[in-house]
């Protein structure tokens, strides 16, 4: 290679104007989704009685953007997860790196739900409430530890569920994959594949070959992040506005109040804690923050909690491609910690249920140990009537608490997918492993192109 060609190479990249930073772009997309929500819920319904033009068109621009997300999310999980139990033999003590994963997941899950039950007992939302008790129901789903344990196991290799919905205008079936199943069978066909040994060579470089298709496609789809922020919050102040937080004012602060401790304080003490500077983490990984804030879903923002793990935290590839899948289904400190501690104790205290130590001590055993029932079920609701009826409490208080759920989703989500990002880049540091240059640059999303989406070997 000629000198010429060499400097050219290193050349530095001539800075973005700040309207092409990507960052900016999702913040700007936000405020217009913002006024736009507040337009079209100022606009009211049709003259049919139905969402408006304007609803519609938020909700099919954000619904289709997740859609895409989601629809990259089953064959990512699988290669990624296959390619890296296939590199785990190329790291050392692969064995000691998922121990440790699972050993922070538990540590910042207790660290969330202690934070929880306090800010209930201190708050006491059930107490401080004018939601009235005829709005108490029992939910249209529930879950329970069978269901934990059946979700382990996998339907079909594809991880695919089937569900059909009856209404007056006739039966839908619809198709979800179950994250859970999906990470069963890769690690299966992973461990598989190097017992094999030479023989699976050819599959696990097509595998390989497979992954970096699906990481371009992947990169295609964020920068279309700015159009679909637009419609997902913007049809989330049309269809919901703010008005419910007025009869649920204590409740929702405290869960606010909560996930704001676990994402600025506690999150911040443990990377200073390994010496990681907190700013360069907020700066790297908010472009996922911002997305599940948005999008409320931790699958759908899988890709890019992924990519920035790896691409601007320094996290190795192999053991990203890992700990990132297993977090967006296990690791939930949002949906499973400080959402069901705070909602169990509003309602003991609404129904005048008394909480003794060992109803506490039940709380935080559910939700370290049983985020994972979530993750092929219906998320953060599951998890609390999983809480509720291992406490004995009525399942008729989720019902109290329907009204706000969507907009406490958005914080949860977020506090989830930070954590998700978070413990790869603690476990990495404490295992040596973590490119601490690429950390300390801070980069956010902005500093990749488009050739960087494809992972080099």
């Amino acid at each position: 290679m000629s000198p010429t060609v060499v400097s050219a190479a290193r050349a530095p990249r001539a800075p973005k104007p700040f309207y092409a930073s990507f960052g900016f772009q999702v913040l700007a997309a936000m405020v217009i989704g913002l006024i736009l929500g507040y337009i079209a819920r100022q606009m009211g319904p049709d003259a049919a009685g139905g969402a408006n033009w304007l609803v519609q068109t938020l909700s099919t621009v954000g619904s289709a953007f997740v859609s895409l997300l989601r629809a990259l999310v089953p064959v990512l999980v699988f290669t990624a997860i296959v390619a890296s139990i296939a590199n785990l033999r190329e790291l050392q003590n692969a064995a000691k790196l998922v121990w440790q994963t699972l050993l922070w997941f538990a540590i910042t899950a207790l660290i969330a739900v202690a934070i929880g039950i306090a800010l209930g007992l201190i708050i006491q939302p059930g107490l401080n409430t004018a939601v009235a008790e005829t709005a108490a129901r029992a939910p249209s789903s529930s879950g329970s530890w069978l269901d934990f344990l059946k979700g382990l196991i996998p339907a079909n290799i594809f991880g695919l569920q089937a569900s059909t919905r009856v209404t007056d205008s006739g039966a839908t079936t619809s198709l979800n994959f179950n994250v859970l199943q999906i990470l069963v069978v890769s690690i299966v066909v992973g461990i598989a594949a190097l017992k094999v040994g030479p023989a699976a060579d050819p599959f696990l470089a097509f595998n390989r070959s497979f992954l970096k298709i699906v990481h371009k496609i992947l990169w295609w789809v964020i920068r279309l992040t700015p159009i679909g922020t637009i419609g997902l919050l913007g049809n989330a102040v049309a269809v919901y506005g703010w008005d419910a937080l007025a009869q649920l004012g204590w409740y929702s602060a405290a869960i606010y109040i909560g996930l704001a401790l676990v994402l600025f304080v506690v999150y911040p003490v443990l990377l200073q804690a390994h010496g990681l500077n907190p700013i360069r983490y907020f700066q790297s990984a908010w472009p996922a923050i911002q997305l599940a804030f948005v999008s409320r879903s931790s699958i759908g923002t899988l890709p890019v909690t992924e990519r920035i793990t790896e691409k601007n935290l320094g996290v190795p590839r192999e053991y990203a491609a890992f700990a990132v899948p297993l977090g967006a289904t296990t690791k939930m400190d949002g949906c499973a910690a400080i959402y069901p501690a705070i909602s169990a104790i509003f309602v003991a205290q609404f129904f005048g249920v008394p909480l003794g130590i060992e109803h506490y001590l039940l709380i935080a055993f559910v939700s370290v140990i049983g985020s994972s029932a979530t993750a092929g079920l219906t998320g953060a609701t599951v998890m609390l009537t999983l809480t509720l009826s291992t406490l004995g409490l009525p399942l008729e208080g989720v019902g109290l608490l329907l009204a706000v759920d969507p907009i406490l989703d958005m914080g949860r989500t977020a506090v989830n997918v930070a954590g998700q990002a978070l413990i790869p880049t603690i476990v990495a540091k404490r295992q040596g492993i973590l490119d601490q240059s690429v950390y300390d640059a801070g980069e956010s999303i902005d500093s990749l192109d488009t050739a960087d989406a494809v992972p080099a070997e």
